[in-house]
Formats: C-alpha cells, sequence, structure tokens
C-alpha cells in the first residue's frame, strides 16, 4: 500500500492549523533547550555530578522514545484527540514536579515522565497532517510546522537564561507547566478528531505488536525510519554537547549561549523553509537525495576542522549552522515518505519513526557524553559517523532510483 485517495491541495495555507500543531509538537524543543543555560546553576542546587546532569537529558530522550510506541497505536485505534489530552494533563503535572525537585534523582525521574508526555504532541500532529493530506503536501505542511517548532531552540535559551537570572532555575519548569496548559487547552478546544474509520478498523484488526511487526518488515519504510533517527541524532549531539563546548571550551558567557545556540538553531528553519519552497518544483525524495549527500560533506568538514583545529570556533560554528540547516531539508520529506507508504498506520508509523529518532539521540548523545573532552573531535566523529550512515541507509533501502538521478 502506497497511496490512499489524495485530498485537494492546499489552497491557502491554514495558519491556525500549523501553528496549533507546531506548538503542541514544540513541547518536547522546549523542555530540552529552555533549561540548558540552567545545568551548572542546578547542578550547584542539587549538589549534582556533571554525569547527573548529563542523565536529565539522556533520560528525557528515553522518555520520548518509550511514549511514543504508546501513543502511536492508540492514536489509530481510539482517535488522535483521547492519547493528545492525556499526554498533556501528564507532560504538566511532570513539569510541575520538576520544578519542586530537591535532588538530582527527583529530577531526573520527573523528566523521564514529563518527556513521556511531551512526546504525545508530536507523535499524533504528524498522524494528524497525514490523515488530511497527501504525500507532498504532507511534507509541506511538517516544514511549515518546523517553522513554528524550530522558534523553541531559537527562544527558549534565551528566555531560560533570562527567568534564571530574575527568578532562578525553577521557573523554567514552571513556565514549561505553564506553555502546558495553554496548548493543551488550545488542543481541547480547536483540534477535531481526524483519523478515518479505515484507519480504525485497521488498528483493531491486529494488535499494536503486530503493526509495529509490519511495519518493521516494510524495507522501505525502515529506509526512511533509519535515516531519519541517525540524521536526528546529529541535531541531538550538538544539543547535549552544545553547553560544554560553547561555554566551557569556547568562553561564551551564559547570558550569551542562548544567542549563539539560537543562531544555528535558525539554519534549521531557514532549511525547513526552503524545502517548502522546493517542494512546489521537486519531491520530497529528490530534495531528500540531495540533502544527505550535502550533510555528509558537510559532515566531513567538520571533522576535518575539529581534528586539524582550523579555523578554530569559526570554522566549527559556522558548519553546525549549515549542518542544522540540513536537518530541514531531510526530517519533514523522510516522515512525509514513510507515512505514504502505508497512511492506515500512519499513528503507528509517526510513533515508530520518532521512537526511533530519539532512541539513537539518547544513544548518540550519551556516548559523546561518556568521551566528552572539553574539544569538538567526540561531537564532530558523531555526527560524521551518523550522517555517513543516514545517507548510506536512505540511498539503498528507502529512494527509488530515479530520485537520485
Amino acid at each position: 500500500m502506497t497511496e490512499t485517495a489524495s485530498p485537494p491541495k492546499i489552497q491557502e495555507t491554514p495558519w491556525g492549523f500549523v501553528i496549533l500543531l507546531g506548538a503542541l509538537t514544540a513541547c518536547a524543543p522546549m523542555s530540552i533547550d529552555l533549561y540548558l543555560p540552567s545545568q551548572p546553576t542546578i547542578g550547584a542546587a542539587l549538589h549534582a555530578s556533571a554525569t547527573q546532569l548529563q542523565a536529565t537529558l539522556a533520560v528525557f530522550l528515553a522518555g520520548m522514545a518509550v511514549g511514543q510506541i504508546v501513543y502511536g497505536p492508540m492514536s489509530d485505534r481510539f482517535g488522535r484527540r483521547p492519547p493528545m489530552l492525556a499526554g498533556m494533563v501528564i507532560y504538566v503535572a511532570a513539569s510541575i514536579v520538576c520544578a519542586l525537585a530537591t535532588s538530582p534523582e527527583m529530577l531526573i525521574g520527573a523528566r523521564f515522565v514529563q518527556a513521556l508526555g511531551a512526546c504525545v504532541g508530536g507523535v499524533v500532529s504528524r498522524a494528524v497532517v497525514r490523515d488530511r493530506f497527501s504525500h507532498t503536501e504532507t511534507a509541506r505542511m511538517l516544514s511549515m510546522m518546523m517553522m513554528v517548532m524550530g522558534l523553541a531552540p531559537i527562544l527558549a535559551p534565551l528566555l531560560g537564561g533570562f527567568l534564571l537570572q530574575i527568578a532562578g532555575w525553577r521557573s523554567n519548569f514552571w513556565l514549561l507547566a505553564a506553555f502546558g496548559v495553554v496548548v493543551g487547552g488550545a488542543a481541547f478546544i480547536w483540534l477535531r478528531e481526524s483519523r478515518s474509520e479505515e484507519t480504525a478498523i485497521q488498528a483493531r484488526s491486529e494488535h499494536p505488536i503486530q503493526a509495529y511487526i509490519s511495519l518493521i518488515g516494510k524495507r522501505r519504510l525502515m529506509g526512511y525510519a533509519l535515516a531519519a533517527a541517525l540524521n536526528g541524532s546529529a541535531m541531538f549531539t550538538y544539543v547535549s554537547a552544545s553547553p560544554g563546548l560553547l561555554i566551557g571550551t569556547y568562553g561564551i558567557a551564559p547570558s550569551a549561549f542562548g544567542w549563539v545556540f539560537g543562531l544555528n538553531a535558525a539554519g534549521m528553519i531557514a532549511g525547513s523553509q526552503i524545502n517548502r519552497r522546493l517542494l512546489r518544483r521537486l519531491t520530497p525524495d529528490q530534495i531528500l537525495s540531495g540533502a544527505s549527500i550535502t550533510g555528509v560533506v558537510l559532515a566531513t568538514l567538520l571533522l576535518v576542522a575539529a581534528l586539524t583545529g582550523w579555523g578554530e570556533r569559526w570554522s566549527v560554528l559556522a558548519l553546525l549552522f549549515a549542518i542544522l540547516g540540513s536537518y530541514g531539508f531531510t526530517q519533514g520529506n523522510a516522515m512525509a515518505g514513510a507515512l505514504n507508504i502505508d497512511p492506515f498506520r500512519s499513528g503507528s508509523i509517526s510513533a515508530l519513526m520518532g521512537s526511533m529518532g530519539f532512541a539513537a539521540g539518547a544513544l548518540a548523545s550519551g556516548l559523546t557524553g561518556l568521551v566528552h573532552d572539553g574539544a569538538p573531535k567526540p561531537m564532530a566523529v558523531t555526527m560524521f559517523l551518523t550522517m555517513s550512515s543516514a545517507s548510506i541507509l536512505l540511498h539503498f533501502m528507502a529512494l527509488p532510483r530515479r530520485a537520485q538521478a
């Protein structure tokens, strides 16, 4: 099964729909990026080791991976709204516990539960988009959502640094709780049910494990999924390594960290918006092919700069900007390609890809953290390996030959 009857093409951009789904999806990056400038302060306040601080991010990524596996089949069987609303309640409650944490162990546990709630926004939003739009239009919609979602890594560190100065690190998590209340309330009021009866029948006819086994057996789908996961893990490697690299090694002040971090995140938004325009002339697979090869070239240059010291911080930061820009060309198109393979299991596909992405991100960032030495080398090596592997798997498993021409 590769395509169902395609809905009419979008005549006007449904910006209200885009903003709502983008905000729901942004719960995860907001929760990752807002507290980054506060990590040293949190460590001092809770007497947490560097390993424990790293764990607050690693367990969040792990929770994102676990939670999506549950929400995807639920959204196929019971509809998109019930799991979305339940997840937002979990997210708000866990954010409050994070704000009240009195020990590193309490914060780590609450971060895991917070991720179990945060992940619902992304997994269900992607399924909602595929419910309503065709392959190419799904790619365009996901690119527009990335523009909204991409504001989180730009604004969150800046806002987190500001809140740290005026109200302390706990205010970061109180803000996340308030954000969850607002976007969850908006979803309750405005998000309409979009799951088709055909999808419900398919979900009720099989156990969720059977659905995942069937999806894992689809070569092209797994090509898209593995490529997206490995490409995304390069971004998570940067996110986890950036505080130590930018503040610790390059001497950037914590108050300025958000500006540098946000500038690199702007590359992702720029890439996604250029991608949206390219989709008027090219197919998602054609863009994927070119973007993956470009990403490998950029990762190779980053590796050379890190190993040789060429250009020092300026070459590293410029290449990181470009690499994050390539992310904007790959994720939406890869997700749209996978969802197009079996639209009646769109919730499960969204969950599988999202879970694989965060699992790969947790593994890559964790391994990078273990060998972190203050230099950009561990990050550069990890990004080169993941992006090279992503391109190879994409071209040999997912893309038809005509997309590579």
